[in-house]
């Protein structure tokens, strides 16, 4: 326990001593945001940051994605050639909104993902003797709003040699755990037949009807939908002028629930509605889903437990969590394959996610203590793991038990 207490406070020390440059990188990000897919200038700062970090790491630009990076340290320790090691990874996340920027602090995330994997590197650097060797990984995840950048991560190999992942986002209140849901996108496209709207309508197929009609059957379907789950969408496109009958109409939706399993009784049930829309009007219906769908996370009580215990060594307050929580992240997927967990951090604002507000303080200096000591105590955890077996074994065995429980 001393030595594992030495460890920390080294890192504690190197996450202090670099508070400027880490400030410096979330505020660069913050300034110049990028959306999903297009983080050109963000995957550029964070490879400049361990390209010009002390010798040591091994930094891959757009590692398996264009703007995804890995930056990779050791191993240390170990008691021979050959023993499986433990690489741990920290996550970060850099894609903004549209129009109102970083109004989920993604800025954020990427400083905690750098200045724990900075940190956990001096920490084992300060003591090399440890039961198994270790390795860090700083894996940048752009995408994460829109496209699921981190399941792309997943099919290209990216965690396949991963043990162990962290991550930490920005919200109102600290939380070593919330249920985020599983979600899935649809678009529904509606073909009819233009006609002048007040000379011969009678000419004319409707698609904006189809909509209509489509929008108000979900509206009638969420009076039987389960209290946890989510329906919600747009009418993306709904003609172009009163005189023409709607030929095409979109609309796009989310679809989410507690578990993925639920996923394909919520789809199902949705899609009903769109088809039945297009039989009443005559149209023609295209149904897709443009993206990945994102898993609920696994839980991870041994991680959460730990991560709480030095939260709270550092002042960290945890009040009580929510009962529910409606929130969905593409780290959902990442939980069903590594063990990890991805704790939540207040940063002095009240304002709630994806608001103007909310963007303010994700850029404001006073968020920078509670984003540090977020990093601190992931990388803590990430220390308590690597120096006790016994902790890494029941790591793992609630990872299986987890996935059990899910896949019932």
């Amino acid at each position: 326990m001393e030595k594992r207490q030495q460890m920390k406070e080294t890192l504690q020390r190197c996450v202090d001593s670099r508070t400027a440059e880490l400030r410096s990188l979330s505020r660069d990000i913050w300034s110049r945001p990028e959306l999903a897919g297009n983080e050109t200038h963000a995957h550029d700062r964070l490879v400049r940051f361990f390209t010009e970090e002390q010798t040591g790491w091994t930094v891959e630009s757009h590692y398996k994605l264009p703007t995804a990076f890995r930056a990779s340290w050791g191993p240390v320790g170990g008691g021979g050639d050959g023993e499986p090691g433990l690489n741990v990874g920290f996550l970060c996340e850099y894609d903004a909104l549209p129009d109102i920027g970083h109004a989920c602090g993604h800025n954020l995330i990427a400083e905690v993902g750098a200045a724990a994997g900075v940190g956990l590197r001096a920490a084992l650097e300060s003591h090399t003797e440890l039961p198994v060797p270790v390795k860090v990984t700083v894996l940048g995840t752009p995408a994460e709003e829109d496209i699921g950048g981190k399941i792309d991560l997943i099919e290209a190999g990216a965690f396949a040699d991963m043990d162990l992942v962290f991550m930490a986002h920005p919200a109102q209140q600290d939380a070593s755990f919330l249920p985020c849901v599983s979600l899935d996108e649809v678009s529904v496209k509606y073909h009819g037949k233009a006609s002048h709207a007040s000379a011969y309508p009678w000419e004319g197929v409707n698609a904006l009807d189809a909509a209509v009609l489509a929008y108000n059957n979900l509206s009638a379907l969420r009076q039987q939908l389960k209290p946890e789950w989510r329906l919600h969408g747009i009418i993306k496109h709904g003609g172009v002028k009163p005189n023409i009958i709607p030929a095409y109409t979109e609309l796009q939706f989310y679809m989410r629930t507690p578990l993925v399993k639920d996923l394909c009784d919520l789809k199902a049930k949705a899609e009903a509605c769109f088809r039945a829309a297009a039989v009443a009007t005559s149209c023609r219906v295209d149904i897709s889903y443009p993206f990945h769908a994102c898993y609920n996370i696994l839980p991870n009580a041994t991680l959460a437990d730990l991560y709480e215990n030095n939260g709270k060594a550092l002042g960290i307050q945890f009040p009580e969590q929510p009962a529910n929580f409606s929130g969905s992240t593409d780290f959902g997927n990442v939980s069903h394959i590594v063990p990890g967990i991805h704790p939540f951090f207040y940063i002095c604002t009240d304002a709630f996610n994806h608001t103007e507000e909310y963007t303010e303080a994700a850029g404001a200096e006073k968020a920078q203590l509670f984003t540090l000591r977020t990093a601190k105590a992931l990388a803590m955890t990430a220390v308590d793991v690597a120096c006790c077996p016994a902790l890494l074994r029941q790591v793992r065995e609630d990872f299986r038990l987890a996935k059990l429980k899910h896949e019932k």
